[in-house]
């Protein structure tokens, strides 16, 4: 008995040392996001490791009182801290004005990726999409099949840019007054699409976009860059943009971009993937880890809700939010 309790003892000291070391070394790269765009991609992942280092931690009280646990609960406790330098942040940030309670009219926008043709449930999330009755639809990696799943089961208009194949769709419950984005000198392409609409004090607009993953560093940072200068051509106070960004709020790169677009960003550490399985192993996550999709506003709008749907045939969880557009004047 007394062998056995060395050797379990012996495996939880170096699968909590090992954890612990891991969570500090990564969370101390992140930090380096604040000057490289390479170690800001280990920011995306502080809530996995914020995790990992609380588990390391149990795991060495589990262990006999020593130097290697008290250098464990020291690395665990540095990686704690690094990771909540991160992540606080981003909880404790305004997101904008709320309306107390909807009064007068609302928009409803649900964001979502579809998936493309990865997606085995299109009629089923085309479904529960229409039953959201939403007034706007941001749609990213809509095929042509869950374009018709979604039009033929109700009458809105689409907005899109055939360039890109319709990537990024916006769909509107009435018509847009104008629609596409002008060339931008600047930045990476990536799938984008615009739509303004009229309403009362003034015309509002709505922008849809895509990025890249945050791998490599660069695109992804050209591609804000670009979303930024769209942006300025357009009445930033009743500015909307919506998308599947594949960058999180705990990154310095989402951070610059929340700077740069002057806009509030509406949902607030909601992390939206994954939703299912993926990856060609078909991996299952119990919970999602990354917030990656997004709803910004100007200031012109207020914030009735903000919430996440279901698990539906995506890999994302869609994001549903409802704004109410301030009084003119």
């Amino acid at each position: 008995m007394g062998l056995l309790r060395i050797i379990v003892n012996r495996i939880l000291e170096d699968v909590a040392a090992a954890l612990a070391a891991l969570s500090l070394l990564a969370m101390l790269a992140a930090q380096g996001g604040r000057f490289s765009d390479r170690l800001d991609i280990a920011t995306h992942f502080a809530p996995v490791f914020i995790v990992l280092a609380m588990l390391s931690a149990l795991l060495a009280a589990l262990t006999p009182a020593g130097r290697l646990r008290r250098v464990t609960l020291g690395m665990a406790g540095g990686a704690i801290v690094l990771s909540s330098l991160l992540i606080l942040p981003e909880v404790f940030r305004d997101a904008g004005p709320a309306a107390e309670e909807a009064q007068g009219p609302t928009l409803k926008i649900v964001q979502l990726n579809s998936w493309s043709a990865r997606n085995q449930t299109m009629d089923e999330t085309a479904e529960w999409i229409l039953a959201q009755d939403p007034d706007i639809v941001v749609l990213e990696e809509a095929t042509r099949r869950f374009q018709r799943a979604f039009e033929s089961r109700a009458d809105y208009h689409r907005t899109c840019n055939p360039e890109d194949r319709c990537e990024v769709i916006i769909y509107s419950k009435v018509a847009p007054l104008s629609g596409g984005l002008e060339p931008v000198d600047a930045g990476a392409y990536f799938p984008s699409t615009r739509a303004t609409f009229a309403a009362p004090g003034g015309d509002f607009t709505v922008i849809g976009a895509h990025y890249t993953w945050p791998i490599p560093a660069g695109p992804q940072q050209q591609q804000s860059l670009r979303l930024t200068t769209m942006a300025q051509r357009y009445d930033r106070d009743r500015l909307i943009i919506a998308g599947d960004f594949n960058s999180t709020p705990w990154s310095f790169t989402l951070r610059r971009q929340d700077e740069a677009l002057g806009l509030s960003r509406r949902n607030k550490a909601m992390l939206s993937w994954p939703a299912m399985a993926f990856s060609r192993w078909n991996i299952h996550m119990p919970l999602p880890f990354l917030a990656i999709d997004h709803v910004y506003a100007g200031k012109d709008w207020k914030t009735v809700s903000v919430e996440r749907g279901p698990s539906l045939g995506s890999d994302h969880f869609p994001v549903v939010v409802t704004l109410a557009l301030a009084p003119a004047g």
